[in-house]
């Protein structure tokens, strides 16, 4: 089995190449590490860095399988299209995150909230931003109406398809 420090340098050098995937079999323990491909999502998504292709390699470890046991790195959440950006639930629209990320509700952290409780917002209004892999996605409201209640706190991680923000439109 290799130590932590030969797989921290397999790391860093799997990251530093330009291979996608490496899988290393030993003694029945299996090590697969595969790179995620940044993609960016729909219109709503505006680059504040400079985009990097590829990030750091997603590592797998099974240790003692038996012969009919696969291990997999999924890259997605097989999800996508399921859950929509923002849903109508009675009166009240939701506002939903399209991706897992880190919930900012300022631009910075010295930089008043886009939106507070009560605030009149448009279609077009962006309510929040949702980090993503060092890629600031800005969200917009997309109704017209008036933030009832805000979900989550700033800083907080957020899963596709988390409701943000109760909207009750106009």
């Amino acid at each position: 089995m290799l130590k932590i420090q030969e797989i921290r340098e397999l790391i860093k050098l799997i990251d530093d190449s330009t291979i996608n995937e490496f899988k290393y079999e030993q003694n029945g323990s299996k090590i697969t590490m595969r790179k995620q491909v940044e993609t960016v999502q729909g219109p709503a998504v505006r680059e504040q860095y400079s985009p990097q292709q590829v990030s750091a390699p997603v590592v797998t470890e099974v240790t003692n399988t038996q012969p009919k046991a696969v291990n997999t790195v999924t890259e997605g959440s097989g999800q996508e299209g399921n859950i929509s950006s923002s849903e109508v639930r009675g009166n009240v629209h939701t506002i939903t995150s399209p991706m897992v990320g880190t919930f900012y509700a300022a631009p910075s952290p010295d930089s008043d909230p886009y939106v507070k409780l009560g605030d009149k917002v448009a279609n077009d209004s962006i309510v929040c931003i949702v980090e993503a892999m060092k890629l600031m996605n800005e969200i917009e409201a997309e109704v017209k109406g008036e933030v009832v209640e805000i979900l989550v706190e700033n800083g907080q991680l957020v899963e596709y398809g988390q409701e943000l923000f109760l909207v009750k439109p106009e």
